[in-house]
């Protein structure tokens, strides 16, 4: 029995358990239990002659009991009708006032980030609502990635409340935007119309959580909404911060064809004279004198415009293609871990007693064969990633080997290596840059080309 209290007549007899969740059990003299007795959060009131006769437990305190009768209602009126208010309980009420005034001072605290979350679901509401599925569907899996180490397990909590702050954020964001859609914000940046918008939208998700069927399905997608948003909108804030650098090629030198020589000075002929004096004329120099002949072993002097000095070698082929986000390398590494533990899982039906660390020795040798193959895995294909050597050639065999093995220590160093391509300028992670790799997002029909 559970949220209830339990009285044992003189004459009662239990030929089975007795199990009290949430209640208080009072046996009068002459009842009986045939098996166990079990009080979960209340209290035994029995005389002393009584025993059962196996077990006797008693957990908790009645206090507790006291909370789990006054859910009693909330599951019966509350939840099973699917809403996740129920207005005649008043310690809903008080639920609705904390979360309110929570609410209240997170889109003061955090006015931009709220109104990026608002204006993200005004303008690209599917988007929004697939992000926020794809979060609560690879939130687990990175979780249990770094927690499978165990310096990793200090960055659990960590991770766990910046998960839950961002969703609380994007859930502000949602009520924020829900007002807008009924009063537009004149000014976007005044706090007063920005706190306005937010009272709205509370009052309006509120109402909607009364009534049945409704509420439940409200809560929910309102959380889906709100993490989805606060996802997008920090991935757009990171991508303006770290704009991706647009490829440098080299500078064209031309060459100037050689000056040609300048003709030869023209002399005006003096005055006329008589043919008698022709023998004083022959004794007289040319009126011009010739160009003096340049020699043909001396090869043409070539006049070259001053360059800058020499860049550093330019990348091409498959790299010359953006490179990869940091939501696609997740949800391509997402998508493979899924598929190497169904097959793990089917390993374990046809491999009896084999060792538990086989799962992680699959994810390795699959990345690394994967890689050395056609550059890119499963999940890479659907999300149209390929991995290339810092050239854009294809990786060989030692550059998947390198970069699996060092792959390990970008995770184990507290997820550090994984995040540090955030902020780096080719995107790349720890474990790229030993193996001087990147991944490059391309079009559908290069992936397997």
């Amino acid at each position: 029995m559970t949220g209830g209290s339990v009285t044992l007549a003189p004459t009662a007899v239990i030929d089975g358990s007795l199990v009290v969740i949430g209640g208080n059990v009072k046996v009068e003299s002459g009842g009986t239990v045939r098996h166990s007795l079990v009080v979960v959060g209340g209290s035994l009131e029995a005389p002393p002659e009584f025993s059962p006769r196996y077990e006797q437990v008693i957990i908790g305190t009645p206090e507790i009991g006291d909370s789990i009768q006054a859910l009693g209602p909330w599951l019966k009126r509350g939840l099973l009708w699917g809403r996740v208010f129920v207005p005649d309980l008043r310690w809903n009420w008080t639920i609705v006032f904390i979360s309110f005034l929570i609410g209240l001072v997170f889109n003061h605290a955090f006015a931009r980030q709220v109104g990026a979350c608002a204006e993200v679901i005004g303008r690209r509401p599917v988007s929004a609502f697939f992000m926020g599925l794809l979060m609560l569907f690879l939130a687990p899996i990175l979780l249990t990635i770094v927690a499978a180490s165990v310096i990793g397990l200090v960055v659990v909590p960590f991770a766990i409340a910046a998960f839950f702050a961002a969703g609380m954020i994007g859930k502000v964001g949602v009520s924020r935007a829900i007002g807008r859609s009924v009063i537009s914000e004149q000014e976007p940046d005044n706090r007063l119309h920005s706190a306005r918008s937010f009272i709205l939208g509370a009052v309006i998700i509120t109402l909607a959580y009364m009534v049945p069927l409704l509420g439940l399905v409200t809560w929910a997608v309102i959380g889906v909404f709100g993490l989805g948003a606060a996802t997008m909108s920090l991935a757009t804030r990171l991508k303006k911060e770290r704009p991706v650098a647009p490829p440098v090629f080299p500078p064209v030198i031309s060459i100037d064809p050689p000056p040609t020589a300048p003709p030869p000075p023209y002399v005006t002929p003096g005055p006329s004279v008589s043919y008698a004096s022709s023998a004083a004329i022959s004794a007289e120099p040319p009126p011009y004198q010739a160009a003096p002949e340049v020699s043909s072993d001396v090869p043409p002097v070539t006049h070259v415009r001053p360059a800058a000095p020499a860049p550093p070698p330019v990348m091409g082929g498959l790299a010359m293609y953006p490179r990869a986000g940091f939501f696609d390398r997740v949800a391509a590494m997402a998508l493979d871990i899924v598929l190497i533990a169904i097959a793990n899982n089917f390993l374990d039906q046809i491999w009896r007693g084999r060792d538990e660390g086989m799962f992680f020795f699959l994810v390795l040798a699959y990345h690394i064969g994967f890689w050395a193959w056609k550059g890119t895995t499963l999940g890479g294909i659907i999300c149209n990633l390929r991995v290339i050597r810092t050239t854009g050639e294809d990786p060989r065999f030692i550059d998947a080997f390198v970069r699996g093995l060092s792959s390990i220590f970008s995770i184990v160093a507290l997820g550090i290596g994984c995040f540090w391509m955030i902020n780096d300028a080719e995107r790349q992670m720890w474990h790229d840059k030993i193996a001087g790799t990147v991944v490059v997002k391309l079009p559908r029909e290069l992936v397997l080309a």
